[in-house]
């Protein structure tokens, strides 16, 4: 081995207690904080292709891996390019404001709210709403089979990461087989839980049709606080007798809140919890 190399192996060696690997240039960086692009020798309000190789979003990437770069960065990506209303990284510095530098409170916001921010179009919230979705079916997913469904914890586990943020409502029936595993999760309605507008066909249709055995009610309160109101159990007792019409039980009908969940079934009155941490 010639000099030059065994003085990149003493310098990875050396630092071998960093978790980044080497680079054929030596130790990859570490993410960078958002506000240390603003130190960076090229201004952001530049068009990105202008800068040096080695400091465009997209390049560094490609040879740094996705966890070296900040969120700003990630975000600059999936914008693509800027325009009049700045670079890229400008337009996802924008973003970040507009959720309060907080990526769920960035997923909690609806297309037309993601148009609204200057330099972001029909394309790019579009972008940036899949990017959103897929990550949440990521935390979502269950590796080899079916989640299976043992109490209202594990619909906690399972909707919480879809519902938690969202800002309006959203009622879900999960579909189950005889052994409690969710065959398919069926968004209901979206709006303002309403007993005249849910149709329990809308309900049990789905559930007749893949052979279901139960269901498990699970809808959102964009307040954060789960505690059932008189309509959540109004739903909630309409949709219990139309299952015992059809022969497909009501298991639950659980309330999503931040940290929070709480049942909605009319025995289980004060039955609120909180979600351990991890």
């Amino acid at each position: 081995m010639g000099a030059r190399g065994a003085r990149h192996d003493r310098v990875c060696m050396s630092s071998s207690s960093r978790s980044s690997p080497c680079s054929a240039h030596g130790l990859l960086p570490d993410p960078e904080p958002d506000s240390l692009l603003r130190a960076r020798p090229s201004p952001a309000s530049a068009p990105i292709h202008t800068w040096p190789a080695g400091e465009r979003p997209r390049e560094r990437l490609q040879h740094a891996g996705p966890q070296a770069l900040a969120v700003r960065e990630l975000l600059a990506i999936l914008i693509g390019s800027g325009g009049r209303d700045g670079s890229a990284l400008d337009v996802a510095r924008r973003l970040l404001d507009r959720g309060g530098g907080s990526l769920r409170e960035l997923g909690s916001l609806g297309f037309q709210e993601l148009r609204a921010v200057p330099g972001v179009g029909s394309a790019t919230a579009a972008r940036i709403g899949a990017a959103i979705e897929l990550s949440r079916r990521v935390a979502a997913e269950e590796a080899g089979e079916r989640p299976r469904i043992r109490g209202p914890q594990d619909v906690h586990r399972l909707m919480a990461p879809h519902l938690r943020d969202l800002s309006h409502e959203e009622f879900h029936a999960l579909i189950l087989n005889t052994r409690h595993r969710v065959l398919r999760d069926v968004l209901v309605t979206r709006g303002i839980l309403d007993a005249s507008l849910i149709h329990p066909r809308e309900v049990f249709r789905p559930a007749i049709a893949d052979s279901a055995a139960s269901v498990v009610l699970v809808h959102n309160h964009p307040s954060g606080d789960p505690e059932p109101s008189p309509e959540d159990r109004r739903v909630t007792r309409q949709l219990q007798e139309a299952g015992r019409t059809v022969g497909i039980q009501v298991l639950d009908h659980v309330v999503i809140g931040d940290g929070r969940w709480a049942s909605a079934l009319p025995e289980a009155v004060g039955r609120d919890r909180e979600v351990p941490p991890p």
